[in-house]
């Protein structure tokens, strides 16, 4: 779970205020830091410090985090209320930096832009406008980042704290809500109505030594002055002193005053809130961490000057490769492939090139067929022949036997001396059944004529007529 956790970070130009929120939104640390010289003029030597602080910081309280925002105090920017001629959203964050330098009567690129629309008609809108300078911006980003802390969303403090009155404080039913928000050095007043609408009035300084009752009895007649509401008015105050006199100010100012207590948002707890001194700083922190959770567009400066490019950089760059890593193997796999495909066909056409007189002789000169596996099953066929009863069966091979057997009988003058008469001759197989007759007391020279070029297996003879009537197996001989 650890790993959800945001970060929320409210930068002035000497202390920071960080929060870490979980998954839950529930606060998980709080803490500041500062300079220990107030008077440090070099602005990015500062940065750095601050950032190296929050880092240590980080690393003692064993806080790990994923994502991280940050607020700047408004002495880092300037607000300004432009109109623009256009209503789509599009058109405007194309024309808002021509806008801005009229107002500004200042070169635009040295200065980073982030806007919010306040209202819109068919004759254009009423735009807030932040700027910020854009060497002031790069300073604190590469003092973050050198401290491994890269911000998503940089925006400016009041956007910050209007997004924690309108999640955490919710607006009265019956009136409408002036928040006054005051820390050690600054004001901030934010009207809350029922349309669910935070909207930043006005901010102002205040002397540490000042009686911050009375700044708030001379400040809020002037605030008054800008809202535009039919409601009942109702101030709610949040004074990181705790020194402001409410029924002072409601006798003063005849309207309904009341104090705000972080502990009633239900969003740190008393021991995580007593390591931060200041709770607008602490409000205005969580407010930036809020930003992480929300899909919706924030004022960020990052949008106008140096993106965000953490988690798209980190996956482009895996991406990248991958895709690198995917094309090698393919192309390995590939070549691999083919010179297997190549090797195989090389010996297969050896093979082939070998089997084809075989096969011719095997097969009485029959061409081969087209599929190897056809003549191997040929073959196979003829092989189980000839284990099972010497010959294939073929005609050819039937007339090889039979003229061998007859010039057995035949040799000499073997069939003329004994007048030999062949009834039958039957081909089984490696035998040869011959019945026949010679003249009488003959057949016992034929069988010895005969046995110089066959076997005789066995023999049968007898008289009949006055001749000898035989018959006979018969074998060729092997050659040993």
């Amino acid at each position: 779970m650890e790993r959800q956790n945001y970060l929320g970070i409210y930068l002035s130009k000497h202390t920071a205020t960080v929060v870490c929120l979980g998954s839950n939104r529930d606060t998980k640390a709080c803490f500041s830091v500062g300079l220990k010289d107030q008077q440090e003029s070099d602005m990015t030597a500062g940065m750095s410090e601050l950032a190296n602080l929050v880092d240590e910081a980080c690393a003692q309280r064993q806080l790990s985090f994923s994502e991280v925002a940050v607020a700047l105090d408004c002495a880092m920017f300037m607000q300004h209320d432009i109109r623009s001629e256009f209503t789509d959203a599009r058109q405007i964050a194309q024309t808002v930096k021509f806008d801005a330098e009229e107002v500004l009567s200042t070169d635009i690129s040295e200065v980073a832009v982030a806007f919010k629309i306040n209202s819109g008609r068919e004759t254009g809108s009423e735009l807030s406008v932040f700027t910020t300078q854009r060497q002031l911006l790069s300073d604190i980003l590469l003092s973050l980042q050198t401290a491994n802390i890269d911000p998503i969303t940089v925006e400016p403090d009041i956007t910050c704290l209007s997004r924690f009155i309108l999640k955490k404080l919710p607006p009265s039913e019956d009136s409408y809500s002036l928040f006054a928000m005051l820390s050690p050095r600054r004001g901030y007043f934010l009207g809350l109505d029922k349309a669910q609408d935070a909207r930043p009035l006005r901010t102002f300084l205040i002397d540490r030594t000042a009686d911050r009752t009375r700044v708030l009895t001379r400040e809020i007649p002037v605030t008054l002055a800008l809202v535009e509401t039919d409601q009942p008015i109702s101030l709610r105050l949040l004074d990181s002193t705790g020194s402001i006199d409410c029924p002072y100010l409601h006798e003063k100012l005849g309207i309904r005053v009341s104090e705000v207590e972080l502990a009633q948002t239900g969003s740190p707890d008393s021991d995580i809130l007593a390591a931060c001194d200041d709770h607008v700083a602490f409000a205005i922190a969580y407010g930036a961490a809020l930003a992480l959770f929300e899909k919706e567009p924030t004022l960020n400066f990052r949008s106008d000057f140096m993106p965000h490019q953490g988690k798209r950089a980190r996956l482009q760059s895996t991406l990248k490769f991958l895709s690198v890593s995917v094309a090698v193997l393919m192309l390995a796999l590939g070549t691999y492939v083919t010179s297997q495909l190549l090797r195989t066909n090389k010996d297969i056409n050896s093979l082939r090139d070998k089997f084809r007189p075989q096969y011719f002789a095997a097969m009485k000169n029959q061409k081969p067929p087209r599929e190897i596996k056809m003549a191997v099953k040929r073959l196979d066929s003829i092989k189980r022949r000839l284990q099972a009863d010497g010959s294939p069966h073929d005609d050819e091979s039937v007339t090889s036997k039979l003229i061998l057997v007859l010039q057995a009988f035949n040799e000499g003058k073997t069939a003329e001396d004994t007048r030999l008469d062949i009834e039958k001759i039957h081909v089984a197989g490696k035998r040869v059944e011959i019945r026949g007759s010679t003249a009488g007391r003959k057949t016992e020279a034929l069988f010895k004529s005969i046995r110089k070029r066959l076997d005789i297996i066995n023999h049968t003879w007898g008289s009949e007529k006055g001749r000898d009537v035989f018959t006979a197996d018969v074998a060729l001989k092997t050659s040993s």
